[in-house]
């Protein structure tokens, strides 16, 4: 049996006792201060706090900026699951995490979750997760947490904001395009690729001198240079770019500073837009407007030459009616005569350029036309081989068949005089529908056009040439080879039926000439044949002209074909003839069977004369005769009834026929060619 402990030592064992309790009472209070701490750190820290049990799925402590994010009070988000207030991939997510910490794993610390408020507000968090083990098995977690739903709606409005500015770059015609300080892409979309020809890999970092030549990479350095320098856009400037293929293109830029955040100028950036299209329609244009104005110039002097001609011819004529073929100056006046007409010709080179109008217009079949003028040609040149492909049922074109005939046979010279060797010209036509957009460079009106294509294999021109072509006189053949107007007569004969002509070239491939005429559905007439004798005639004829020569041979012309002859010098003095003529017949002015008008008169026009004349006599011929050809003005008075047309310089035989045919037949349409 133990002895019993004496007094002493119970004392000390008391004393022991008293001792470790007061350190247990130390440690209780210490921990009390401490938990006190704890919770007054977490209900007052400036983030959101909570402590979760893994094992229950349960919050187990939370603090009021945690309530203050949700709206649930301290009871009631105590009372809730994680899965209850995340969304369901966020959820997806915490049971993956749970997962992965149970296999042993090891999980990102800051994750962001996005949870549902108490109101069903969305809101997003990024959590710092500490996570508590007991023995090596996760038993809990501390999270703080951070509300970054502003910073989220911030980064959602960027992303939102960065891809309708990509839609919208990818989505314009113009190339946008982002470069460094040397020139080098840095960014870019796809019409900068489509503009350029290279893929989008080859693009990146490529410096700009490797799509243009050294002169136009100066042009574009002293753009990015101004804009370093100043910090000003510089807009607006064209340069030419060589795509991959080699094809070059006009641009027009634009260049802006790209700045860093304290505004130094890293870069460059701007837009960039392809112009070649618009700048051939404008040289086009340019080309068509300077034509047009040496047209007028041109009309003015063929007009001017025909009625010094038409002084030639007459008296020329009027010698050859009185002499017979064996007369010693008989050929002398034919020789005249001949020279006459090949400076009647070249005016009408001229005033074809001019389009001062068309002689015979009627439908023809641009197809006959071709195989005739191209058979000619070719017997002519046995050097040359004439190709044809032909469209079947070609459509009809309302033309003057000889002024288009003309324009053929200029074409198949200038293809002869680029193959002095010898060589091949293809002659192609179409039946084409052309639109607006195609033909607003020519001013035409957009449908049906027959395309004529007449392409040789000779030296071909370049492009400096090929721009003056169409130019009167302008010709690269040494002096006294040519006169320059054979193409630029082309220009204006097509131009006056509506249509265009131009051409396509480079050096040794020889040259295309391309042809557009305006279709038409009426049928082909019936071909008449004129006379060739002088016919003569009784009636009376005013003749109307303000030029006094014209007027005396004119009159003394007519006078030999047995006509009663009145001349006038002007409307004015016309309108006081037929006045006096129209009176009670006792004025000794016999009254006009017919009145030869010339068009271009100064005081009162050859127009305002015909209106005045119908005022007069209603029922009176009328012949209008100019310098220049069927102009507009001309037509006009021929639908408002006037009976007929001759351009001067014309003989005696074209000048009788043209009389027998109003006097006898009525007022026709059709136009007699000298």
């Amino acid at each position: 049996m133990p002895a019993k402990p004496t007094y002493e030592e119970l004392a000390r064992k008391v004393k022991a006792l008293e001792a470790k309790l007061a350190r247990m009472n130390k440690v209780r209070e210490a921990l009390r201060e401490s938990e006190g701490k704890y919770r007054q750190l977490l209900n007052h820290a400036p983030s959101g706090m909570y402590e979760i049990d893994f094992l229950k799925r349960r919050f187990v402590n939370v603090n009021d900026v945690i309530c203050e994010y949700t709206g649930y009070t301290r009871e009631e988000f105590l009372a809730l699951s994680p899965f209850d207030i995340l969304t369901e991939e966020s959820s997806k997510l915490f049971g993956e995490r749970l997962s992965k910490l149970f296999a042993g794993e090891k999980i990102p610390e800051v994750v962001e979750f996005k949870i549902r408020a108490k109101d069903s507000r969305a809101l997003w968090v990024r959590m710092h997760t500490r996570v508590l083990y007991e023995n090596g098995v996760p038993k809990g977690a501390t999270v703080i947490v951070h509300d970054i739903s502003d910073l989220k709606s911030a980064e959602e409005a960027l992303h939102e904001s960065e891809e309708r500015y990509k839609n919208v770059l990818e989505t314009i015609d113009e190339g946008y395009y982002e470069v460094d300080l040397s020139g080098n892409f840095t960014f870019f979309n796809d019409s900068v690729c489509k503009l350029l020809g290279y893929t989008r890999e080859e693009l990146m970092g490529m410096n700009d001198r490797r799509y243009t030549e050294e002169k136009n990479a100066k042009d574009l350095y002293r753009a990015f240079n101004s804009v370093y320098r100043t910090g000003k856009p510089f807009t607006g400037f064209e340069w030419e770019i060589i795509r991959k293929d080699g094809e070059r293109r006009m641009v027009e830029a634009s260049v802006y500073p790209l700045t860093d955040s304290e505004g130094k100028v890293t870069g460059f950036r701007g837009i960039a837009r392809d112009i070649t299209d618009r700048k051939r329609m404008e040289e086009e244009l340019f080309r068509s407007q300077k034509l047009e104005s040496i047209g007028k110039l041109a009309g003015g002097i063929a007009h001017d030459f025909n009625n010094l001609l038409m002084g030639i011819q007459g008296n020329t004529s009027l010698m050859l009616f009185d002499i017979q073929p064996g007369h010693p100056h008989y050929e002398r006046l034919k020789s005249i005569e001949q020279h006459v007409q090949s400076g009647a010709n070249l005016t009408k080179h001229l005033l074809g350029f001019a389009r001062g109008g068309k002689y015979h217009v009627k439908p023809i079949n641009p197809n006959e036309v071709l195989e005739r003028t191209s058979s000619m040609f070719g017997r002519t040149k046995k050097e040359i081989r004439i190709h044809h492909k032909l469209q079947e049922d070609v459509w009809r074109v309302e033309a003057d068949q000889g002024q288009v005939e003309q324009v053929l046979l200029n074409l198949y010279v200038n293809a002869w005089q680029a193959m002095p060797g010898g060589g091949d010209v293809y002659i192609e036509t179409d039946n084409v529908t052309l639109g607006e957009n195609s033909l607003r460079p020519y001013n035409m009106r957009p449908g049906r056009y027959v395309k004529i294509s007449v392409r040789d294999n000779g030296v071909g021109m370049d492009e400096a040439t090929r721009k003056r072509i169409f130019e009167p006189f302008f010709t690269t053949k040494e002096r006294g080879r040519g006169t320059g107007m054979g193409l630029a007569s082309a220009y204006g004969i097509i131009k006056n039926h509506g249509g265009a002509i131009d051409a396509v070239s480079e050096p040794g491939k020889g040259s295309t000439f391309y042809i557009y005429l305006p279709a038409t559905a009426k049928d082909l007439p019936e071909e008449a044949i004129p006379s060739e004798e002088i016919l003569k005639g009784e009636e009376t004829i005013l003749f109307v002209d303000d030029e006094e020569m014209i007027l005396d041979v004119s009159r003394r012309m007519l006078e030999r074909m047995g006509y009663e002859v009145l001349t006038a010098q002007g409307g004015k003095e016309a309108l006081e003839l037929i006045e006096r003529a129209s009176r009670d017949g006792h004025s000794g002015v016999p009254r006009p069977h017919l009145v030869i008008l010339d068009l271009i008169m100064p005081g009162m026009s050859g127009s305002e004369t015909f209106a005045r004349l119908r005022e007069v006599s209603s029922d009176i011929k009328i012949l209008l005769s100019s310098g220049y050809s069927l102009s507009a003005e001309a037509r006009k008075l021929m639908k408002q009834g006037c009976d007929g047309f001759i351009q001067k310089p014309f003989n005696m035989k074209a000048l009788s026929t043209k009389i027998r045919e109003i006097l006898e037949e009525g007022r026709e349409e059709r136009v007699l060619q000298p």
